[in-house]
C-alpha cells in the first residue's frame, strides 16, 4: 500500500468515496495525512483543492479509501541546502546598478570625532 507524502497531487473519484463520483472528482495537493485510527483502508487527508489551471482554490479535509486514491503527480524530491546558486543569490550593496557613464552622488566619509553636515 502506497504512503502519501505532502506535496503529492492526488485524484479522488468514486473509487475513493461515493461523494467524489462522476463530475465531482477532486484534485488535491496534499498537505498532511492524519494518523488518527480509522477503519481499515480508510484515511483522513488534508490538502488544497486544485482547479483546472492547477491553482489552489479551497482547503479541504477528506475521508477516503486509500486504495481508491490515484497519485497524479508525486511530491518533488527535496533539494539539498547548500551554497546559493547564482540565480538565487541576494545582491549586495556593493553592486552599482547605474548605467555605465552615469556617476552617482559623491560620498564623503566621516572621520571619528568629526560631525558631518546635517548632524548638528
Amino acid at each position: 500500500m502506497r504512503t502519501f507524502k505532502p506535496g503529492d497531487v492526488l485524484l479522488m473519484g468514486a473509487a475513493a468515496s461515493v461523494q467524489f463520483g462522476g463530475p465531482r472528482a477532486l484534485r488535491l495537493r496534499l498537505v498532511s495525512v492524519d494518523d488518527r485510527p480509522t477503519y481499515h483502508g480508510w484515511v483522513w487527508l488534508t490538502g488544497y483543492v486544485l482547479n483546472d489551471k492547477g491553482l489552489a482554490v479551497d482547503k479541504r479535509e477528506v475521508y477516503v479509501q486509500r486504495s481508491g486514491v490515484r497519485v497524479l503527480r508525486p511530491a518533488p524530491a527535496p533539494t539539498p541546502h547548500g551554497k546559493p546558486t547564482r540565480s538565487n543569490r541576494v545582491p549586495t550593496a556593493s553592486h552599482d546598478r547605474r548605467p555605465a557613464g552615469v556617476s552617482g552622488p559623491s560620498q564623503r566619509r566621516a572621520t571619528p570625532g568629526r560631525r558631518t553636515a546635517g548632524h548638528g
